[in-house]
């Protein structure tokens, strides 16, 4: 007789979220990226009963959790001035740092940037910058009437080749659940971004710093078969985030498939990947 299966405790039992200390913040945003994954992974399994029931229970847990508009009340709460502001704050730097805004002889010639931010949870990110940052704010769940409802996987490629000259993916590929979608936006951010154009990557430390599948290195040589030069980048040991700014170079994917395998397999480390 095939031995009983022990039943699984749900990955959450929490039906309201009220409190905002950085420590819930982090569980909810965790256990709402397992649920993800969780069912990511079942949708991809053949229709058995067992799977149908499990997908299921995961939708629930999902919804008792509070679904997409609590895991976005959690992040707007991460990206509060009290603790730190928003990533945006990284990429203005950045950006002021690569010369911008250009010098023009008047502001009619200023020649704006033209901003994609993808995943934005908030429209008036770059208000300080309006003078010379043309931002079109996007999210699977708008939570303005400013920012569109769009999934950046689904925008029409055709439509948007070279069109931005700045795209967003902060906190964005990480909430993907399937890794080659993960691969398909770097690669979709590529051909929507003008010559030259920059991308502006921001991922959870532990993605790359504690992941069996990635790191540092790894990265970039990922980023550079799609078609990226690495500009700058910040990350501290201890730090909760890194960041990445790139410059758009010509793409080399024939060459190089980058394809899922073990890199580091001392200690407990996730299984965060990107694939290509």
């Amino acid at each position: 007789m095939p031995k009983g299966r022990r039943r699984k405790n749900p990955i959450t039992t929490n039906t309201e979220v009220t409190s905002s200390n950085p420590h819930s913040s982090r569980n909810i945003i965790r256990q709402f990226h397992c649920l993800l994954k969780r069912r990511a992974q079942l949708q991809k399994q053949q229709d058995t009963p067992h799977n149908v029931q499990a997908l299921a229970d995961v939708e629930r847990e999902m919804e008792e959790l509070g679904g997409l508009k609590v895991y976005q009340r959690m992040s707007t709460i991460g990206q509060g001035n009290d603790r730190g502001g928003g990533t945006e704050k990284v990429l203005i730097g950045w950006l002021k740092e690569l010369g911008f805004p250009r010098n023009n002889t008047s502001k009619e010639d200023c020649h704006k940037l033209r901003l994609l931010e993808v995943g934005a949870l908030k429209p008036d990110n770059y208000r300080s910058c309006r003078a010379w940052i043309d931002v079109t704010p996007i999210d699977l769940r708008s939570r303005h009437p400013a920012i569109l409802e769009q999934d950046f996987l689904l925008m029409d490629e055709a439509q948007h080749r070279g069109k931005w000259d700045v795209i967003s993916l902060s906190l964005v590929v990480n909430f993907v659940p399937d890794e080659k979608d993960r691969g398909s936006m770097l690669c979709l951010a590529h051909s929507m971004l003008s010559e030259d154009g920059l991308l502006f990557l921001a991922l959870p430390l532990p993605c790359v710093l504690n992941s069996r599948y990635l790191t540092f290195d790894h990265l970039k040589g990922l980023m550079g078969v799609v078609g990226f030069t690495l500009l700058k980048e910040r990350w501290k040991t201890g730090g909760k985030m890194a960041y990445w700014i790139y410059r758009k170079t010509s793409s080399d994917l024939d060459r190089v498939p980058f394809q899922k395998k073990v890199v580091l397999s001392q200690g407990n480390r996730n299984n965060f990947s990107i694939l290509l």
